[in-house]
């Protein structure tokens, strides 16, 4: 990429990485203060925004300095790629658990509390990162460029991801693996939510209205989390495609400013997920009113320490005290 360019899509990058961080900490500490973690299927938001949280803080620099194509040693670069990988695996493992969690909520409604516990909820979130790190780091244990070595001769190259990770495991694995089939899941497990609540809804037309309300909740927690996974998929979909053609025909030229915007858009979901949560979850979203509340009291109690000092230094240091009609005695401070 030129340097304009690369300018460009680095300063994109920093602005993504701040709003990934500054959001998904939103979305934590919202979710922590409301007592939505007591909730089975918040400990597993908790975790997505979690590795939403590290696509800002660790993927993005880290992409940055893949980018730069930064000298250094064959292994590091590696290293450093697989890292790029992991928070995608989490994301994609921890979906599908959260697609699961749901189906279970409708499919089992009365055992779902004594079988879908808050510590087994958080055993699944574990398992999600530890197989994800697993799925990330096998490049680590022999699946890369082995051409790359051969080509430098040295054990330092220009770090560059494609040059240490192989298309054949982005492509097949990755993609052909652990990203198509479990979207079919999740997918399937959705339809499959919403036909079954839509027949409940259908045969309990005579429901008490507190039980109705109650669906309706679980309904539109449901519809909020699709939009989650359509989200990723929209902004995911387009790099893997782009490494599919390639990979499958190398004729086909992709310019670098469609790869750089579908890299982009990639890193760009891990910001819109917060944004969802507040506009479509109403627990988060009522936390969120509150922190607002709180910051905008804090700076109209600020606005009004200031106003009092302002008034205090407009009289030279006095504080006039009145003690009788007409009469004022004047305290020199």
């Amino acid at each position: 990429m030129e340097l304009g360019g690369g300018i460009i899509y680095i300063s994109l990058e920093v602005l993504i990485a701040v709003g990934c961080c500054l959001g998904n900490v939103l979305v934590i500490w919202a979710v922590w203060r409301s007592g939505a973690l007591n909730q089975t299927t918040f400990c597993l938001i908790v975790s997505l925004a979690m590795a939403d949280f590290l696509v800002g803080t660790v993927a993005i620099p880290l992409a940055v300095v893949v980018d730069v194509h930064m000298k250094m040693p064959f292994h590091s670069c590696l290293f450093i790629s697989c890292v790029l990988i992991v928070p995608l695996q989490a994301s994609v493992l921890t979906l599908l658990a959260i697609a699961v969690d749901r189906c279970l909520r409708v499919c089992i409604p009365i055992r779902y509390s004594s079988t879908v516990t808050k510590k087994r909820s958080w055993i699944v979130a574990a398992v999600c990162w530890i197989l994800a790190s697993v799925l990330g780091f096998l490049p680590m244990f022999g699946w890369y460029n082995h051409d790359t070595l051969a080509h430098y001769n040295s054990t330092s190259i220009d770090c560059q991801f494609v040059a240490v990770i192989p298309a054949s495991y982005l492509v097949h694995f990755i993609y052909e693996c652990c990203f198509l089939p479990p979207l079919a899941v999740m997918i399937t497990l959705y339809g499959y939510i919403f036909f079954k609540m839509r027949r409940l809804s259908r045969g309990r037309a005579c429901m008490a209205a507190k039980t109705g309300a109650y669906n309706h909740k679980e309904h539109k927690l449901a519809r909020s989390l699709v939009l989650v996974l359509a989200l990723f998929v929209v902004c995911w979909l387009p790099l893997h495609l782009i490494q599919a053609i390639t990979f499958y025909n190398q004729n086909i030229h992709v310019p670098s400013i469609a790869l750089y915007f579908a890299i982009l858009l990639s890193h760009g979901n891990s910001m819109v997920n917060p944004i969802v949560y507040a506009f479509k979850i109403p627990k988060i979203k009522q936390e969120y009113r509150k922190i607002w509340r709180r910051v905008i009291g804090r700076e109209h109690q600020t606005d009004i320490n200031a106003s009092a000092s302002n008034t205090l230094d407009s009289h030279d240091g006095r504080i006039h005290r009145k003690t009788s009609p007409g009469v004022n005695v004047i305290i020199l401070t």
